[in-house]
């Protein structure tokens, strides 16, 4: 599953051309701490996989799903949470920031 919100805005750095990159960030969600796997390499951000989270699937999932492509899309976590799923969102997005920022 794939998905995240709140904290401060990010873009993503850029690694050097030609080199993916892959790293792991956590976020506190509802229910206890999301773990996100980020790929990205100099063209932006290409994948978010959700590696665990304790939320419920058809509430905090579908909405790490529904950031995982607007992240993907607008190549940033300056994203607002997906109401009725705020503390889900957040978390997820806290997972990314954290994976993004792990590797600066």
């Amino acid at each position: 599953m794939t998905a995240a919100c709140a904290g401060p805005a990010s873009s993503v750095a850029a690694p050097a051309a030609g080199q993916d990159r892959v790293s792991e960030g956590t976020g506190q969600g509802y229910r206890g701490l999301i773990r996100a796997l980020v790929r990205s390499n100099s063209n932006g951000i290409q994948s978010i996989e959700v590696i665990n989270h304790q939320d419920d699937e058809s509430i905090g999932g579908a909405a790490m799903e529904s950031l995982t492509e607007s992240i993907l899309e607008s190549n940033s976590t300056d994203l607002d949470a997906v109401s009725g799923a705020t503390e889900s969102s957040r978390g997820f997005l806290e997972a990314v920031r954290n994976a993004l920022h792990s590797r600066e």
